[in-house]
């Protein structure tokens, strides 16, 4: 399954350097999402009405463990990541410097004048984000950190950590333009769009337009498709409204 990665980013969108793997893939992470209500009071009601007013940005938090009582050799990508902060190519590197490569992304950079936004991946099966009720979980969380704790519970004699506990929560960025495009809010008599996501199916969209998957065939002649079974990812589909008989 390989470890848990965090990539940075612009706010592009575009990575920035090479993914930092942990050193310990964590034993457990989790997820929260919340709603904004807003609540409006009638005389004569026994509660209130209850009114959505928007959506919270989902939160991922995990704890990360680092141990540096077996010292590593400095090769590999914890080498580079050592080499990139300060330490030596072909150095053990600290707890301290692996923890620091973290802290860095709660930090303002001088490139971006804002903390780097983060990818969070860990193979396939990881839940990531879900972007519409039609569509499964992607594997990637974009994210910025919105609260690091270093945690450091053993210390060699000289009073050099050993042993940290690093406590992340994230905040989840998506940009006006992606939220627009998977919210697709528009009036069901009027053409919508819709990004194709990898592996997607012309099935798995007309089911997630029109809550049918026959429907498949408007879509196609909407679009021009000749091959239904090979779209391209990224390409955006017309969803017209269904002529009603």
């Amino acid at each position: 399954m390989g470890k848990l990665s965090f990539q940075k980013l612009d706010l592009e969108k575009n990575p920035l350097g090479d993914p930092i793997e942990v050193q310990f893939n964590p034993t457990e992470y989790s997820f929260e999402k919340t709603a904004k209500l807003g609540e409006v009071s009638l005389p004569g009601l026994d509660s209130p009405i209850l009114q959505f007013v928007r959506g919270d940005s989902e939160k991922l938090s995990l704890e990360l463990f680092f141990d540096g009582t077996t010292p590593e050799t400095g090769g590999g990508l914890l080498g580079a990541i050592g080499a990139g902060l300060g330490a030596a190519a072909g150095e053990p590197q600290t707890v301290v410097t692996r923890v620091d490569a973290f802290y860095r992304m709660v930090k303002i950079s001088g490139d971006l004048h804002t903390p780097p936004l983060v990818r969070v991946t860990w193979g396939d099966a990881f839940p990531g984000a879900v972007t519409s009720e039609s569509e499964a979980p992607t594997p990637t969380f974009d994210a910025v950190v919105e609260t690091i704790k270093r945690r450091y519970t053993l210390f060699d004699p000289e009073g050099k950590p050993l042993r940290c506990i690093v406590t992340l929560t994230l905040r989840e960025y998506r940009t006006l333009h992606e939220q627009l495009t998977e919210l697709n809010l528009q009036t069901s008599d009027h053409t919508r769009s819709h990004t194709v996501r990898e592996g997607e199916t012309l099935l798995q969209i007309a089911y997630g337009a029109y809550k049918d998957a026959a429907r498949w065939r408007v879509i196609a002649d909407a679009n021009d498709i000749a091959d239904p079974a090979n779209l391209e990812p990224g390409r955006v589909l017309d969803l017209p409204p269904l002529v009603k008989a």
